[in-house]
């Protein structure tokens, strides 16, 4: 049994098609099919189901290919071990982070790292709440910010930051620009808000605290990046609510206080349990501790 049998089963099971796997794999259909039926010999079961048109896994199959993925995982996290440098003289950072900690956590950590180690490469990826923790699983990236999960990953450990706190943020010629009491729920019903889309978690916040404070604002606008509102908001009588840190990085953006206050949500650090992390994952993992911890 070897690599390519493994990579071969993956690939059928991937595209359901033995033609489609061979196209992908660069082989021939009659080498690839070959190949199949050596690793079901050595295994001494089938793992595909040939008998409808398009191929199916089998329950052993399925069973099989769990193991498989997991020990290629491993594998590559081996090759990365071997090529790693300890003095950071080269090397890689695959970060994975929510869009509103772009805007004002990451940012500073990676000029820092940088700054420190610019022999090493580093790989951002902007992701959703949901998806970076099974990133990180996956060994797809070798670790994530985020926000403290409501409930338990598999292989996951959480380090908590930060505790992020969000406020009312309003351009400077906004009459809350000056102002040094909160306001009130029922005064910010009055306003013309801005909002994050859907998808950032920061917009399923707010949304929650505006229904618990049984506030029905008047959207003015919706928007899929941060800089984006921000620019309206400044430029404009709109309000909007994002972390208070994000207006304390902007001179034209001023920061209200709303009482009762949004609940704060705890900034996360998540990386795989037990498993190998590269010099340059573990620098960064200790930049963030010294930073924020």
């Amino acid at each position: 049994m070897q690599l390519r049998h493994i990579r071969y089963l993956l690939a059928v099971a991937e595209h359901g098609n033995f033609t489609r796997a061979a196209e992908a794999l660069h082989v021939s259909q009659p080498t690839l099919s070959q190949q199949i039926i050596q690793l079901e010999d050595a295994l001494g079961v089938a793992l595909l189901d040939r008998s409808g048109r398009s191929v199916k896994v089998t329950d052993a199959g399925q069973v099989y290919i769990e193991h498989a993925r997991r020990a290629l995982r491993e594998l590559e996290s081996g090759r990365r071990a071997i090529h790693d440098v300890q003095d950071l003289a080269r090397g890689e950072l695959r970060l994975a982070t929510t869009p509103t900690f772009t805007a004002y956590l990451v940012g500073p950590l990676l000029a820092d790292f940088h700054a420190r180690y610019p022999g090493v490469a580093l790989r951002l990826r902007e992701m959703s709440l949901d998806t970076i923790a099974a990133a990180v699983a996956a060994d797809e990236v070798d670790l994530g910010i985020a926000f403290a999960v409501s409930r338990p990953v598999a292989d996951i450990e959480c380090q908590p930051l930060l505790v992020e706190r969000l406020s009312v943020v309003v351009g400077a010629h906004h009459a809350f620009a000056g102002r040094s009491r909160p306001i009130t729920p029922a005064e910010l019903a009055n306003e013309r808000l801005g909002v994050l889309s859907p998808d950032f978690a920061t917009r399923q916040h707010v949304d929650d605290y505006l229904r618990a404070q049984s506030i029905a604002p008047a959207i003015a606008i919706e928007a899929n990046t941060i800089s984006a509102l921000t620019e309206v908001v400044r430029r404009s009588d709109v309000v909007t609510i994002l972390p208070e840190a994000i207006g304390l990085q902007h001179p034209d953006l001023h920061n209200v206080a709303i009482t009762p206050e949004p609940e704060p949500r705890t900034a996360t650090l998540l990386y795989r349990r037990d498993a190998y992390q590269s010099a340059a994952a573990q620098a960064f993992a200790a930049l963030c501790m010294r930073m924020y911890g």
